[in-house]
């Protein structure tokens, strides 16, 4: 009867527990980057340049509010809601860009207020 050293009984181990773990697949690896939105880097933007328009307020809240392709151009629209020091407010950012280069045109930032609630007696 042969022998078994602790050596070969680690490396049996090893080899079982190596053999289990999960192999990414390219399928796996192609799912995971279909799960980024299109709009994605294009929300980025969009908070980059908020931030440099209000360095002193938070992003609390970022929303997708739709993409428009013309011929030429495409533009892409989001609302991001901030919190500063003394007040909540809304941004309205619309990036425009060409469709076939992706430059971007222009970026439009636009304040919103918050709809006050009724007061009712």
């Amino acid at each position: 009867m042969k022998k078994i050293t602790i050596l070969s009984c680690v490396a049996c181990i090893s080899a079982l527990l190596i053999g289990n773990q999960p192999i990414q697949t390219a399928e796996a690896t192609q799912l995971s980057t279909q799960q980024v939105p299109s709009y994605a880097k294009w929300g980025q933007l969009a908070m980059k340049r908020t931030k440099e328009a209000y360095p002193k307020a938070e992003i609390v809240d970022y929303s997708h509010l739709g993409r428009q392709e013309g011929p030429i151009l495409t533009t892409e629209k989001f609302r991001l809601w901030l919190k500063g020091a003394d007040k909540e407010f809304g941004v309205n950012v619309t990036i425009s860009f060409y469709k076939e280069t992706e430059v971007v045109k222009e970026v439009k930032l636009e304040e919103i207020k918050r709809k006050a609630k009724s007061k009712r007696p």
